[in-house]
């Protein structure tokens, strides 16, 4: 039996709420169980300056955890005059995810900035940010669209991210805090909406894995990224 009562293959409730901020061209607050992140996506009229000429637009995010994100009081990252390198990891791995689901031509020299802040913490923060920040951006591309700043659309396919485990020797989808610090194995699996991979992070925390429990933890994420890029199409279609 799972610490929350779930099913080995359910997913933590899901919930997707738009225009969470008046000034961004796409916002959103995405809850996934107990963990809850802030999405925002910000466009720039400009790309960086190694894409200059190039044609070529670029999707880049930042993220954050506020102190009392945690059961702990964390430092800001600013007062310590630094981000750490799970912060930088993090955040690279957002902006490579959502990349990845781009048609940067079709985009134009043009940046959006998705900025993903963890309001509260129980586990899977990052699959969440990707999750979210995804919304946002088709939020922010539908602004260009709309105004004819593009005319062909950007969103070549949904982008979503879900953990996978091993717990007490069973695979188990979506692990909140309390899964996630005993599990003898954590993944995290970004895919598209169309099932294809994007990235794959897996690591042996406690015991080693089997290429059997590889397959298991896969197919728990294809179910996963399923019920997410769902709810990622409702949220769109409610923001209108």
């Amino acid at each position: 039996m799972r610490p929350s009562g779930r099913n080995l293959s359910d997913m933590r409730p899901i919930s997707i709420e738009t225009g969470i901020m008046r000034h961004a061209e796409g916002s959103c607050m995405i809850s996934c169980g107990d963990t809850r992140v802030l999405c925002s996506a910000t466009i720039e009229e400009k790309a960086p300056p190694f894409l200059k000429g190039s044609g070529q637009g670029w999707v880049t995010a930042e993220y954050g955890m506020l102190p009392r994100a945690t059961n702990s009081r964390n430092r800001r990252e600013a007062a310590a005059g630094k981000q750490s390198g799970r912060t930088q990891e993090i955040q690279r791995l957002i902006g490579r995810a959502l990349r990845a689901g781009v048609d940067r031509r079709a985009l134009g020299e043009r940046q959006i900035v998705i900025d993903c802040d963890v309001i509260q913490a129980d586990g899977g923060t990052r699959c969440a940010a990707i999750t979210g920040g995804w919304v946002a951006l088709r939020l922010a591309m539908n602004r260009l669209l709309k105004a004819g700043i593009v005319t062909t659309d950007p969103i070549m396919d949904h982008v979503a991210a879900v953990s996978c485990g091993i717990y007490a020797g069973q695979a188990i989808l979506d692990l909140d805090h309390a899964e996630d610090s005993e599990a003898g194995t954590d993944g995290n699996f970004i895919m598209t909406g169309a099932g294809r991979l994007i990235e794959v992070q897996m690591s042996a925390e406690g015991a080693t894995f089997s290429r059997p429990e590889m397959n298991q933890l896969l197919d728990l994420a294809e179910a996963g990224v399923a019920a997410l890029v769902r709810a990622q199409t409702e949220a769109v279609q409610c923001a209108g």
